[in-house]
């Protein structure tokens, strides 16, 4: 492989000739290129010939013809300087601006519109000595001025650095509890494991980081994403975020980090301005966005599993409610409750996430109270969904029960209100287990229904000054993601927040301030005589 050369380091290189057949071609003439592609065809022919000769042959030709003079496409592939290459920005024209038939100088990074004669790569391969570009859809690389490809196995690195592509026994790896013991190197040497890299914040954008690391570590998503070839009417925004995917768990990247520029760019042209990238945003609003517009763009509709956001997240609750009627029997402190001999309301929905209400923290605490953080099991908040548990609102009461739960649980934990001043943080912290959290209290299972044993794969967390009042200026998302498939005393979990990544002890993920969680179904549970069967629910299930 070439190694990176500076640009002054030129002492053995023509500035803006190349040798061919004892042929001196001159970039810069039309009349001497025309000249050039009729020597280089020869050479290509002579090349041809010698091809067929026998290894005897090949060294008596060699000494009677002398040294075998460089071709013109190895000349400036040692100009290459692959610690410049970033091709996580959008990809447009560093002069027009424009995003048509862009092409990347492999010299300096920059990028540039075309490469005929009157085209900005064209102007820039003369005024700046700089002769190596790729096409940036294509992947193929070209010498400028002189206008022919190049194929050269030294190069293969970029082309997978810009579009990298994943076989199906690569994906099935991703998951494997071994694959996060083998750490791969960037161009410093640098280890990371490829998933679990960090994402730019450019401004603040950490809001929405959380919510791509968290989906692209959803196996059915990701694989779908990871083995897709977009390259159709599909919209900008779906090929964007698989690019982005394709990068993240990239094991060959010149730089261990990941910028998610481009497709934070669509992200805020598709939402007309509601997410940017210069302001601080709520994680839920933007994930229920992405997965709204990702179904419709993956040519979902309202029909079960129409798409693969829909198979993956979509579940169905019960909605049971009654109108509320002032009794004068009732004593003052007494609930009201569900009227058996009055008209119930029952409606089935969809949802692609669960959200669940915390109990509000004492208003009223001493000096000892504010030091102590209130604190709930997780089990206790997702009584709302037993069936029973009954909540007032808009003048009717109300109780839930899950009809249908999907292979991945989103769980959204109502953490901010707002009133007429200020909106609120609710500071509770919740506890859960890392694995075996069982729904089946919250699911009106029907026959045949999987299992409704779940393990954690992503927790989101936020940090913001202490208080009950929301401090935007001073918020910190993170995200906690497990490592492979999991499972034993020996499962890793890691603590991202932008470019910071590391390893976690699984006693402190339950300590932040939870905001968004998603849970995975266990495939290591049977259905036997319509009961579910535990086969390797560990001690360590238990909340650590």
């Amino acid at each position: 492989m070439a190694s990176p050369r500076t640009r002054d380091d030129d002492s053995d290189r023509p500035a803006k000739r190349a040798r061919v057949d004892d042929q001196t071609i001159v970039s810069s003439s039309p009349r001497v290129e025309e000249k050039y592609e009729a020597n280089k065809s020869k050479s290509i022919l002579m090349d041809k010939n010698l091809d067929s000769l026998s290894e005897d042959e090949m060294a008596d030709e060699t000494q009677e013809s002398g040294p075998e003079p460089a071709r013109a496409s190895d000349l400036y592939l040692d100009t290459i300087n692959r610690a410049v290459l970033d091709f996580d920005f959008e990809k447009v024209c560093s002069v027009s601006l424009s995003n048509i038939n862009i092409y990347g100088c492999l010299v300096c990074g920059k990028y540039f519109q075309g490469r005929g004669r009157s085209s900005y790569a064209y102007a820039h391969s003369i005024h700046d000595d700089h002769h190596v570009f790729i096409n940036l859809e294509t992947t193929k690389v070209y010498v400028l001025p002189d206008g022919y490809a190049v194929s050269d196995p030294s190069l293969e690195d970029i082309s997978f650095v810009l579009a990298p592509s994943f076989s199906q026994t690569q994906i099935q790896n991703l998951s494997k509890p071994a694959f996060a013991l083998k750490p791969s190197y960037d161009l410093q040497s640098k280890p990371y494991i490829p998933g679990y890299i960090g994402l730019n914040n450019i401004k603040r954008n950490d809001f929405m980081n959380v919510v791509i690391h968290s989906l692209l570590h959803v196996t059915p998503l990701r694989d779908h994403l990871l083995l897709s070839d977009y390259r159709g009417k599909e919209s900008e925004l779906l090929r964007r975020f698989a690019g982005l995917a394709k990068k993240v768990w990239n094991p060959r990247l010149f730089k261990s980090q990941v910028s998610p520029h481009e497709f934070l760019q669509e992200v805020v042209r598709a939402s007309a301005g509601k997410f940017s990238l210069e302001k601080q945003g709520d994680p839920v609003e933007f994930l229920s966005w992405l997965l709204n517009h990702l179904h419709k763009d993956m040519g979902g509709s309202k029909r079960q599993n129409s798409s693969i956001i829909y198979s993956t997240f979509q579940g169905q609750v019960r909605m049971e409610a009654q109108q509320v009627l002032v009794r004068p029997d009732i004593a003052g402190n007494e609930k009201p409750r569900f009227d058996i001999d009055r008209e119930i309301k029952s409606t089935v929905s969809p949802f692609l996430f669960l959200a669940v209400d915390l109990p509000p923290p004492p208003l009223f605490q001493d000096s000892v109270e504010k030091n102590i953080i209130p604190q709930v099991s997780i089990h206790s908040v997702l009584a709302k969904y037993d069936g029973k548990v009954t909540k007032e609102s808009a003048g009717q009461l109300q109780r839930f029960k899950c009809q249908r739960l999907p292979q991945y649980i989103i769980l959204h934990f109502k953490r901010f209100t707002r009133n007429m001043f200020v909106e609120e943080k609710n500071p509770t912290i919740v506890n859960f287990p890392l694995r075996g959290l069982d729904f089946r209290e919250y699911l009106d299972a029907p026959a045949g229904h999987p299992p409704a044993v779940y393990d954690l794969i992503a927790n989101v967390t936020h940090e913001s000054a202490a208080g009950t009042t929301r401090d935007k200026e001073s918020t910190v998302w993170k995200v906690h993601l497990r490592a492979g498939a999991g499972g034993g005393e020996h499962e890793k979990w890691f603590q991202i927040q932008d470019l910071i990544v590391d390893e976690i002890r699984k006693e402190m993920i339950f300590l932040g301030e939870t905001v968004l969680q998603i849970w995975e179904r266990r495939s290591d549970l049977l259905i036997s005589n319509g009961t579910y069967d535990k086969i390797s629910i560990l001690a360590s299930d238990q909340r650590q």
